[in-house]
């Protein structure tokens, strides 16, 4: 009996060191594991950051670029007012003026939308009323031009305000 004492005597101390080796061994893994996703954490926040860089740095260019269309659409407005005053009396000193502000804001970007005769472009134009298309207006083309219509760049300032030949 001394023997088999001996043996259940040790086997529990064996035991408890394997035990105590595995213990050892979780946290380290746990330490590894919240490393890991430290890291990925990491990366997730450092590609957050460069997109919102980027995101920002691309509305500062859309923002620069299209700085003046406020502006442009307030001189449209003016420029109106000297077509109306040409429209009554032709004064050359006028006429020049006009010029000039249509040369200043048309090297900005600001573009005339053309429209007679063309197809009706509801991103561009506004029909304000139609007539029966014709042999000279087939559907969908723009029959009269009542206002103006401008682009800045590529963006619409005012829509063109239109007739329009439509069946309906």
């Amino acid at each position: 009996m001394g023997d088999n004492e001996n043996e259940s005597e040790n086997q529990p101390e064996e035991e408890i060191e394997v035990l105590e080796e595995v213990e050892e061994i979780d946290p380290l893994a746990e330490a590894l594991a919240r490393a890991d996703a430290a890291e990925k954490e990491i990366s997730y926040r450092d590609a957050e950051i460069q997109n919102v860089r980027k995101r920002l740095m691309a509305e500062k260019a859309m923002a620069i670029q299209f700085g003046g269309m406020g502006l442009a659409r307030k001189m449209l407005t003016v420029l109106a007012d000297v077509d109306r005053a040409l429209s009554v009396s032709e004064d050359e000193g006028l006429s020049l003026i006009r010029s000039k502000m249509w040369t200043e804001l048309s090297s900005d970007g600001v573009t005339k939308i053309e429209t007679k005769g063309e197809r009706f472009d509801p991103t561009k134009m506004e029909a304000i009323t139609t007539l029966p298309p014709s042999e000279e207006y087939p559907a969908n083309i723009v029959i009269d031009e009542i206002e103006s219509g401008y682009m800045y760049k590529d963006r619409v300032l005012t829509p063109a305000r239109v007739v329009v030949a439509s069946d309906q």
